[in-house]
């Protein structure tokens, strides 16, 4: 069993920044993809960012250029860089582990105010 628990969410400005972190509990992090997932309110839950095992990394559309995904595999420690906040990256946001299986976080809010 992985348990992920994500940190940083917050109340912030329009053009303002937060820093995601989620903590793995177990060393499997290092060979795993780690993807960080938003929902907003009455909305599916959509994919923000993914980075491998070796680094690689991929970013929703409307993530690309303002949020920067990065990883720590010596800490098993995933985080999400956000900048340039808008009203509409609002939600909660889950990380994400993709091993053997399939792990999620509980969740971190996100409110960005105009």
């Amino acid at each position: 069993q992985v348990q992920l628990v994500e940190s940083g969410g917050g109340l912030v400005q329009a053009g303002g920044s937060l820093r995601l972190t989620c903590a793995a509990s177990r060393s499997l992090f290092s060979s795993s993809i780690m993807r960080w997932y938003r929902q907003a309110p009455g909305k599916q839950r959509e994919l923000v960012a993914r980075i491998t095992s070796g680094g690689s990394t991929l970013y929703a559309d409307s993530a690309k250029g303002r949020f920067i995904i990065s990883r720590d595999n010596g800490k098993n420690t995933v985080y999400l860089t956000m900048n340039s906040l808008k009203p509409e990256d609002t939600g909660v946001y889950y990380c994400n582990l993709l091993g053997y299986r399939e792990f999620w976080g509980q969740g971190t809010q996100v409110t960005v105010s105009s």
